[in-house]
């Protein structure tokens, strides 16, 4: 698989990223975790994007663990980690409710604590999770600031930001944010509406797509839209010579983003990754783009 800059100040990541954001506690088992990173390793995905929270606070544990344990240099893959974002959980009690937290202290904390669990010095990418309303974005800037002159993340970037909240962000920093996380597949464009797609271009950044295939409703849902997507996607597969999943990636790519991967069912991280293999058509793009916004 290919590799491209995420943005005009980098860093180079694999054009589909694999994401822990759907393991739960109780799929963190070792040997699971070393066949999902072994088969993404094998192919060409080297780009892992983790959180604090994730997987109930300990994915980042279990794959610094299989990382070490298959003696992968950290040269060889792209690391993401994100903080600002709490859950309640057992191992933290003082937690009462979901919430934002951008201040420094949480900022620096839950990166340290990211750093030692997956067994590096550094990340490639420190992402803010989320816009946190009552930040005071003056000590949020310069606390993200601080991150990246530390040496402790190469790069900075959010998630699930608007268009403004990227905007209010980036007037304190004096540095780039290289990406926005947001959710995009067929089944939701909300980002060509919004701007945010507009916005991360007008950037030089490219978006990166977290549910690339409706976290699976585009194979499974019986709803009139997915029932229609799926339709015209099962017809371009013999044009094409891949399954269909493949094509509602490949929808993706033309447009700039990449997929961020969260299935823990590898044959769908095999077709994500056939995705590449093709060039999707013009009239093709457009008109499932049609049949998503029921414009058919």
């Amino acid at each position: 698989m290919k590799q491209t800059y995420l943005s005009d100040s980098g860093p180079k990541v694999s054009s589909a990223i694999y994401g822990f954001y759907r393991w739960r506690p109780e799929d963190l088992k070792q040997t699971q975790m070393d066949r999902i990173v072994g088969l993404c390793l094998d192919l060409g995905i080297n780009t892992f994007d983790h959180a604090d929270i994730y997987g109930g606070y300990h994915a980042e544990e279990l794959f610094g663990k299989v990382i070490r344990e298959k003696g992968v240099k950290r040269e060889d893959i792209v690391l993401f980690t994100k903080a600002g974002f709490s859950l309640p959980s057992f191992e933290n009690k003082d937690v009462r409710v979901k919430h934002r937290n951008s201040s420094p202290e949480h900022l620096f904390k839950s990166l340290d604590n990211s750093l030692r669990n997956l067994c590096t010095d550094y990340v490639d990418i420190f992402l803010l999770n989320e816009f946190d309303a009552v930040a005071d974005l003056e000590e949020t800037a310069l606390a993200l600031e601080k991150i990246k002159t530390s040496g402790k993340a190469k790069h900075i970037g959010v998630t699930n930001f608007t268009v403004f909240q990227h905007q209010l962000l980036s007037s304190f920093l004096r540095i780039p944010l290289v990406t926005n996380h947001i959710e995009l597949n067929l089944l939701n464009t909300l980002a060509f509406d919004n701007g945010q797609i507009d916005y991360m271009k007008q950037r030089f950044t490219k978006p990166l797509a977290t549910s690339p295939l409706a976290e699976g409703r585009i194979a499974e849902s019986t709803e009139k839209i997915p029932l229609r997507l799926r339709g015209k996607l099962e017809d371009l597969t013999s044009k094409y010579k891949v399954h269909f999943e493949s094509i509602a990636i490949a929808w993706l790519v033309k447009l700039g983003a990449l997929p961020i991967i969260g299935t823990l069912n590898e044959q769908r991280i095999h077709h994500i990754a056939s995705a590449f293999e093709i060039t999707l058509d013009r009239q093709d793009w457009y008109e499932l783009y049609n049949i998503a916004k029921d414009e058919y």
